[in-house]
Order: C-alpha cells, then structure tokens, then sequence
C-alpha cells in the first residue's frame, strides 16, 4: 500500500476479520478523519455552529459536541482554536469520556493523561465542578498537557507527572472515575500517524500487554467502591485488548464489566480471539466496544468500562495543606481583581513556586506526589506588580472583566495580537482582556493607547 502499512500487519488482520477483510484494507485508502469537540466550559455546540467558518455538517454520533470537519479547513491554524473553543481529537476518541459518564462534583483521574484530548473532555462533562486530575509520567508530555488544559480554561483542574504506583500510596479508594488510555502498539493510528506504522512490529504487542496489566494493577486501587474504571487503547490487537481485561477480571473479582450505551459505528469485543481457558468471562468481553476505520467515522480503538461493586463510600480523605501566600502577594493579587476583574473566584489561595494559584476547593493531599499544576494559575509577583497568568485569562468570561478588548474574526489584531505585536487601542490604561467574537485570547497591557500583547511567547506563530 502507498502509506506502507506494515505486511506483518495486514496478514494477521486478514486472518482475524475474514470476509470483513477487503472493507478494512478499503478504509486505508480513505484520508484519516479531522475530529472537532466543542469546549462546552465556553459554548454550546448549536453557538458555535452560529460563528463557525467550518463545515460541521457531519456529526460524531457517540459525541453531541462532536464533529468531522475537512481536512483542508486546517482548524488548529484558526483563532478560534487558541481561544479554546474547541479541541482538535480523533472521532473515536471522543466516545470515552462520554462512555465513563463523569457526573459533576465527581473526582476524577485520568492516569495517562497526554496530550490532553480525553481529559478536556472529562474536563468539561464536570462543568467546573469536582475535581479532575490529569497525570502523565513523562514529564515533557506532561507539560504539553499543562499547555493544553491552560487553553481549555477548566479552573477544577490538577495536573501531575508522576508513576501510578506511587498514586496508589497517596490516593487509593479517591477516585469515583478512573481512566486508562493504556500506552499501546498503535495499530489503530496507522492511517494517520507514519510514526505509529514505522516504529510498529510484533514483539511490540507482548510488551505493550505486560505493561498495561501493570498499569491496570494499581488502577484498580484507585477507584472506589460503586465507582468505574475505563480502560482504552488506539489497537486491534487482542492481546493488548480483550486479552488485558480477561487477565485483569480474572485477579479482580471485584470489578465487572458494564455493557455501555450503543451508537451507530460501535461493535462488539471479540472474546473469541484469544487463546486459552477464559474461565467464563466472554459473556462480558462481548460487552467491550470496538471502533474499526471501516465501520464506524474513527480510527481505532477498543473501551472497556467496568464497575468497581459495593455501594459508593465517601469515606473521609486527607485534604492538601495549602501553602499561603505572603501577605504581599495576596495584597498585589486584591488590587488587581478590584481593578480588573467584575467577580470573585471560588476557592483558596495557594504559593506554588512564585506563582499563586486557586486551589480546588476539594483537594487530596498530594505530599509525595509531582504536580506541575495544582489549580488555576492566577499570575506571579513581578517587581511588586501582580502580573496575571494566560491560565486566568483562558477561565475567564468577557463578562467577568471590566476592561476587554472585543476583536471581531475578520479584524487583522486577531493575527497581530497573537503574533505578540502592539497596536494603538483606546480606552483606559491597565491589563486588558483581549478577545475574538467575545471569546478570550488572552491579556494585553494598555500604556497610553498602545496595547502590548501579553500573549504567550511559546504559543505565538506567523
């Protein structure tokens, strides 16, 4: 094939789907799919389809804020993507979150977190209530996620890079909603990521099994009683699948497998393909859902979601001791929301570093554990000024400023502010929310009308 899927690949597919086989050979020749979400923390789906330059015509039908949009309509270049409006993410993707249900003033944890598209959407079905940690291990990938939740603008939101094991030593038994996107071999990326087919073989699948039972493992301790687990992969492979939740299920006797609501495109696991004495449990495996490139608007991936039985118990959890802020940063931080902002934000104050943050209101203790972002970044002390952070601007509403700078699309500051260039504004001198069709870029400081854009130096392009 043109996109060199790997041989070894194809014929173990061949053998496994049958007469299903010509239609998914078919779909790669068909482009990969351009998934669009709405960030409904900012709008409704229906008010962005009022203000939208895309064509959104075609629905995800597991996803209601979900679209397909054309490839050559480059979404992520739009202003409305740096304004958080939306979250760039494979169609298939988009059904976990919507499976695992979180409710709001649930907490959450989504443990392979990176890049971020599962958990701004468990971001944003909690409406801004409960709590949502997002953890990746990897460090870099994790300050990625750091970056893309600034944008999405959740204010209940703490972000960790730390091993699940030692999550378990600090958190077993928190968690109402647990989440497993498990590192895997990636077959179900093949039609659109050349990495994912260059770097795939055989032997990848036994070690990307082993791990993801390791991963599970201390999953399973992190849930409570009546709360759910959902464990996720972008594979075909059964053994990373199926395979993972018979080996799983068969040590957890706790844990059962919940039969998910059903949309158009999903299919059923398939028990039959593995191997060995499954020890009854097919009966649930058929209850696992799987997305196939030739059946459904997705790439690839297999859901399993899974109940932890006994009743819910909110049994009482150590809470964070947060770390005050001087009293001059507190001082510097009141003078700018009495200048600057028309509300007051819900939660406490926390010094992390030099930077103030607003901590969740229910907070885990989280000694021991690495946090890259335990809250809302508000801004940092500089030279005896407060300075707010682009984390602040992104949560806010143009209603919840005094001072805003209403752009429309077709204005060419859209494109210079977030090039980092000044202009000449008129209006009152101090921090200024700057935004598109009502919806926040970020902060630009008025100095006798000349705005300065303080948008990120890290986010700005050409």
């Amino acid at each position: 094939m043109e996109i060199g899927i790997p041989e070894a690949f194809l014929e173990r597919m061949a053998w496994l789907l049958g007469d299903e086989y010509p239609a998914f050979l078919a779909s790669y020749e068909e482009p990969s799919l351009i998934g669009l979400r709405v960030n409904t923390l900012k709008l409704t789906p229906e008010a962005f389809r009022l203000i939208a330059p895309f064509d959104l015509s075609q629905r995800v039908p597991w996803c209601p804020e979900g679209f397909i949009v054309p490839v050559e309509e480059h979404p992520g270049q739009h202003p409305f993507h740096a304004a958080g409006l939306y979250y760039i993410q494979d169609p298939g993707a988009m059904a976990v979150a919507r499976l695992l249900d979180p409710q709001p003033g649930d907490w959450v944890l989504d443990l392979c977190a990176a890049p971020g598209g599962k958990a701004t959407h468990l971001a944003a079905l909690l409406q801004g209530e409960g709590l949502l940690i997002a953890n990746d291990i990897d460090r870099a990938r994790a300050r990625i996620l750091v970056k893309n939740m600034e944008r999405w603008g959740a204010r209940n939101v703490v972000v960790t890079s730390e091993r699940p094991d030692r999550l378990v030593e600090r958190w077993a038994g928190c968690f109402d909603r647990v989440l497993v996107d498990a590192p895997c071999s990636g077959e179900g990326m093949f039609r659109k990521s050349e990495a994912a087919r260059q770097e795939w073989k055989p032997a990848l699948i036994a070690g990307a099994a082993r791990r993801q039972q390791q991963i599970l493992e201390a999953a399973a301790a992190l849930v409570q009683p009546g709360g759910r687990l959902a464990y996720v992969t972008c594979t075909f492979a059964p053994e990373e699948n199926e395979g993972v939740i018979a080996h799983f299920l068969a040590r957890h006797p706790e844990f059962e497998i919940i039969r998910p609501p059903w949309y158009p495109g999903f299919a059923s696991g398939r028990p039959d393909w593995l191997e060995g004495d499954r020890s009854g449990l097919d009966d649930g495996l058929w209850h696992t859902v799987r997305l196939w490139p030739h059946r459904a608007p997705a790439e690839g991936h297999f859901i399993a979601l899974m109940r932890r039985r006994g009743e819910v118990a909110y049994d009482d959890v150590p809470r964070a001791r947060v770390q005050a802020p001087p009293a001059s940063a507190r001082r510097a931080y009141e003078a700018f929301c009495a200048e600057t902002l028309t509300i007051n934000l819900d939660g406490e104050l926390g010094w992390w570093g030099s930077t103030l943050y607003l901590v969740p209101t229910s907070l885990p203790d989280f000694r021991g554990v690495r946090v890259l972002r335990p809250g809302l970044p508000l801004g940092a002390i500089r030279k005896g000024r407060f300075e707010p952070a682009h984390a602040l601007a992104m949560a806010l509403r143009a209603t919840e400023v005094r001072n805003m700078l209403r752009l429309s699309l077709s204005d060419p500051r859209v494109f210079a502010y977030l090039r980092g260039e000044s202009f000449p504004s008129h209006g009152d001198d101090g921090w200024v929310l700057v935004t598109v069709e009502g919806y926040p870029l970020g902060w630009g400081r008025r100095t006798r009308g000349l705005l300065k854009s303080r948008y990120p130096r890290s986010l700005r392009g050409r």
